[in-house]
């Protein structure tokens, strides 16, 4: 990997677009930042490397949307939770592939690029998704 690759998220989106999650981790202090950024908000370093992130993770959170902006009117109800992967960092992201029913905090989940398309004009941003562990 280009370790020239800046440390914005400009940069993860085109990781994303790759199937690829990636965060900025520190080399100061080792924190790592999902969403990368160019600034440590630990030690306030500006040196960082790239470092791949499991997408694997158990669902902290959750919320059923019923009211949507009129992009996402096709997926009502759809769900969007906080997911806490293996490492520890949490990220936000729509989960596919349960009924409401079936949702349950703690269950496990995966990243999944391939399912989270919607129609939307600028900006067009990858999208990821969590979707059921299935082993």
């Amino acid at each position: 990997m280009n370790a020239q690759e800046p440390f914005a998220i400009e940069q993860f989106y085109k990781f994303l677009r790759q199937e690829k999650l990636m965060a900025g981790k520190c080399l100061k202090c080792g924190k790592i930042h999902l969403p990368p950024r160019p600034l440590c908000d630990n030690c306030f370093s500006q040196e960082f490397e790239w470092v791949s992130i499991s997408g694997r993770g158990k669902l902290l959170t959750y919320t059923v949307i019923s009211v949507a902006p009129q992009q996402f009117q096709a997926l009502i109800p759809y769900a969007v939770g906080i997911v806490q992967l293996e490492n520890g960092l949490k990220i936000p992201g729509m989960i596919q592939g349960l009924t409401q029913e079936q949702l349950k905090i703690g269950m496990e989940l995966t990243l999944d690029f391939g399912s989270c398309s919607t129609t939307q004009q600028w900006p067009q941003w990858q999208r990821y998704c969590f979707k059921p562990l299935t082993l």
